[in-house]
């Protein structure tokens, strides 16, 4: 079993790093663990903020260091302290622009080498200049495993219960269910959603399991790292793709229980090239659906900060937030376009391509079972680190559809919009869109459909062939790139159709 957090944070101390830093927006948890590991380890504590100063971080409420709202005049103060001491300080990163503040700062954190104390930086944003980067150590809060989230659950309710009485009726199999779709939360955020659902009805049920994966999707988005994607339930809902079900019915074992015992690791992740609209996103989301796992899609480009460090900070919680939900798959959505600096020289500062370094080391390092789908569009843009043997399970080709595919694609649109594909001739819509993607096969059912009703007219096979030769596909419109993409995959990839 792994070191807790206080007991990683007591080893920094003791081993007298002169900086550490902790960047969170869980500021509170962060400072808890501050103030125990120093009444742990018996020694003074300094708590600084820019709206109360300095005060004795031990005692609440204690009166401030007169003239210490100033940051460098705080940590001048602290500096002229002696012997081994604890000093906390709350967004200091924020003023660090100012050039006293920084020199103030490099002072002290000189003094604390010399004396063997250590300063906590606890701040929200990951922007140190690098004088002050160079001599810090990070410091990472974890996130609850299931035993722990599962006493918070156990504590939240007992609270509530005490407030006014909750109705329980809750099998072990449906609390594990709860626990366990809490993963990658934070504690404060586990709390909050067993609150509000408790809160909401005063009970505490198997049917407050969906609220519980709706108000997690919901703090989630708001984090702007890793979002919810709704996955068909049916594999029956996705025409054609039938090498790449083959491929994913195969490797189902691997998370079978017995799997292990046969030297059987969980597959790490598939790079799905092809034609644009051709059902890239439908096979993530295939994936998702064969295996019964949730599926997040993560946008490298909405990672990206103006302010330094930030990026990759970013990265880094989106990644440790899908190993805390693992298992689950991965979406990455045109991963040539989130790191499109790392394959030329850019003009970003290299931040392109450390950001896709750091990728790189995650997907080659990760040991929990988050599988991976990368999926892209211009072979071209995509860095050749990427396409190397052992960064990917399999490198597939979704081309567009053949004929079988298309049919079962139009059948599959009919039924969604309650026609009977029956009274259709499938095989004529089929020859009719030769070239067509998925998307575009949709799209020529709902143009049929919408034009039909407004004619007050019914639906039929010589409505949908209008609507299908009357607008040409991506595959005509953009022959030649098209046709470069295929000549490129034949030999490379695995045929997903």
């Amino acid at each position: 079993m792994g070191q807790s957090d206080l007991d990683r944070l007591e080893s920094l101390l003791r081993a007298r790093h002169p900086c550490v830093t902790v960047v969170t927006n869980e500021e509170s948890e962060a400072l808890h663990l501050v103030v125990a590991a120093s009444l742990t380890m018996d020694r003074p504590l300094w708590r600084w903020s820019v709206l109360e100063g300095l005060t004795d971080g031990r005692l609440s409420g204690s009166k401030a260091e007169p003239e210490t709202e100033h940051p460098a005049a705080a940590l001048y103060h602290l500096a002229k302290q002696r012997g081994p001491l604890t000093a906390v300080t709350l967004d200091l990163a924020d003023h660090l622009e100012d050039a006293r503040t920084l020199r103030a700062l490099r002072a002290l954190l000189a003094c604390m080498e010399r004396d063997g104390g250590t300063l906590v930086m606890i701040d929200h944003l990951d922007r140190l200049p690098g004088a002050v980067e160079a001599c810090a150590t990070r410091f990472d809060l974890s996130l609850p495993d299931e035993a722990e989230l599962e006493r918070i659950v156990r504590r939240v309710v007992r609270e509530e219960h005490r407030e006014k009485p909750i109705e329980i009726d809750l099998s072990k199999r449906a609390l594990r269910a709860i626990v366990r779709n809490l993963r990658g939360l934070t504690r404060r955020q586990a709390a909050f959603v067993v609150r509000d659902v408790v809160s909401e009805d005063r009970r505490l049920n198997e049917d407050d399991l969906n609220g519980v994966i709706a108000r997690k999707r919901q703090l989630l988005s708001s984090g702007g790292g890793l979002e919810y994607v709704e996955a068909p339930t049916d594999m029956d809902q996705i025409g054609g793709l039938n090498a790449l079900k083959r491929w994913l019915s195969e490797r189902s074992i691997a998370f079978e229980d017995a799997a292990a015992s046969h030297g059987l690791t969980p597959p790490r992740g598939v790079l799905l090239l092809g034609v644009q609209g051709a059902g890239k996103s439908l096979s993530a989301k295939a994936i998702a659906t064969a295996w019964r796992q949730p599926l997040f899609r993560m946008d490298p480009s909405a990672l990206y900060d103006r302010y330094i460090g930030e990026s990759e900070r970013r990265l880094r919680e989106a990644l440790r937030q899908a190993e805390a939900m693992s298992p689950m798959v991965l979406w990455i959505d045109e991963i040539e376009k989130g790191f499109a600096g790392a394959a030329s020289t850019s003009t970003d500062g290299g931040l392109s391509r450390r950001m896709f370094g750091t990728m790189l080391t995650w997907m080659q390092d990760h040991r929990a079972p988050v599988f991976v789908v990368a999926t892209a569009n211009d072979v071209e843009a995509l860095p050749p680190e990427l396409l190397r043997k052992g960064r990917f399970d399999e490198i597939f080709f979704v081309d567009l559809p053949g004929a079988p595919a298309r049919r079962m694609i139009f059948e599959i649109h009919l039924k969604k919009r309650g026609r009977d594909p029956s009274a259709f001739d499938l095989d004529a819509l089929a020859g009719a869109s030769e070239g067509f993607s998925g998307a575009e096969i949709e799209q020529a059912v709902i143009a049929a459909a919408t034009s039909t009703h407004a004619r007050k007219k019914r639906l039929d096979t010589d409505a949908l062939l209008d609507a299908v030769r009357s607008s040409p596909p991506l595959s005509v419109t953009m022959r030649e790139k098209v046709d470069a993409l295929r000549r490129w995959a034949k030999g490379r990839c695995v045929e997903a159709g």
